[in-house]
């Protein structure tokens, strides 16, 4: 029904383009011989306004077509925009025609006969410009006023004898971890933690894999979130900034640590070391492990129960309470016995700490 409608009024807009038409050839010699009857003149209004409506109906359906194609496109590319881009492509556009509004009027009274048709243009060039503009430099814009408003509470925080923490970003491998409730727990984690909404999405996704290990992975991790939202004094901070040009959710990770000045709280060894490149802040919960594991000194005596058998032949495997393997030489006849053992030596590697030790004579 409204397609019809603009039909009919599009029709009625070239019928009336044909009325204007036919007056501006009536004024030409050429049309003189129309002139000489007023019935001639008649006919001759009918017709131009008969041929351009027809015209005008008939090309309707093609023009309706490339103006419907281009407003879903703009939709499409609107609903892809999260509402603090609107606003600054908004923000942007408005200061661009501002600025294009000042120049233009010069041109206008330059050029009096194109400077109108150029103040147009350069009005919808700029407003293009400075929304697009305003987009892509949202997170730099964020930035500044991030760092404006930290450098005000830091003042305001010495005057006041109080020191703010840095926000903490989590990373999926630690979500998933389950550990980082339990190190918020304790008290020893400070400031606000920040999780990404790149990072839940990828949760999301993980939690609805056809695989049952990713799945119950995934759906650990969400309730690892709510159990620290819902049962911790912790202040948590889900935010949606985003990269798009960046594909790979790490990089996203230390791109927003850097963006909030903050720490990225992770367990993956890899993201470490690529963090530690780029100067990114890191907390390594399996670094942080290692370091409070009880310390053993070669030397020591120990009394341990040998569980299972290792590697090499002879060999029989223990562990400690905080998971720590040891490796006894010649322990294997003693799978299921405690026995006194005395350490041999202590392996340090990125994986965890091993202990070489040997059965007590």
């Amino acid at each position: 029904m409204l397609k019809k409608v603009l039909r009919i009024l599009f029709s009625i807009v070239g019928a009336s383009l044909g009325y204007i038409l036919s007056t501006s050839f009536l004024k030409l010699k050429q049309f003189d011989f129309v002139n000489n009857s007023t019935v001639k003149i008649i006919i001759f209004y009918l017709l131009s306004c008969l041929i351009f409506g027809l015209i005008t109906f008939i090309i309707f359906p093609s023009v309706y077509s490339m103006i419907r194609k281009f407003l879903d496109s703009v939709e499409k590319h609107m609903q892809k925009l999260t509402a603090v881009e609107l606003l600054f492509g908004a923000g942007g556009a408005i200061i661009a025609l501002i600025i294009s509004s000042m120049l233009g009027s010069i041109l206008t009274s330059m050029i009096p006969k194109i400077g109108t048709l150029i103040y147009a243009c350069l009005n919808v060039i700029a407003a293009i410009l400075g929304a697009d503009l305003a987009i892509k430099k949202k997170d730099e814009i964020f930035g500044i006023f991030g760092s404006i408003k930290k450098a005000s509470a830091s003042k305001e925080k010495k005057n006041k004898g109080v020191n703010k923490s840095t926000s903490k970003v989590l990373d999926t491998s630690v979500i998933i971890d389950g550990r980082i409730f339990d190190l918020c727990q304790t008290g020893f984690i400070e400031g606000t933690l920040v999780i990404p909404h790149f990072v839940l999405d990828e949760l999301r996704h993980i939690s609805d894999s056809s695989d049952s290990l990713k799945r119950n992975r995934g759906r650990r991790g969400l309730d690892i979130l709510n159990k620290i939202q819902k049962e911790l004094n912790v202040e948590v901070e889900i935010t949606e900034k985003d990269f798009p040009d960046i594909a790979e959710v790490d990089s996203k990770l230390l791109k927003l640590a850097q963006t909030l000045n903050g720490k990225v709280i992770t367990n993956d060894y890899n993201l470490n070391k690529v963090a530690e490149f780029q100067g990114v802040p890191v907390l390594n919960i399996n670094e942080l492990a290692n370091a409070i594991k009880s310390v053993v000194l070669p030397g020591e005596e120990m009394l341990i129960q040998i569980i299972k058998d290792g590697k090499e032949s002879g060999q029989g495997i223990s562990y400690l309470e905080d998971g720590t393997m040891i490796v006894v030489e010649g322990g294997r006849k003693y799978i299921g016995q405690n026995i006194e053992v005395i350490v041999t030596s202590v392996l340090q590697t990125p994986a965890g700490r091993m202990i070489f030790a040997k059965k007590k004579e």
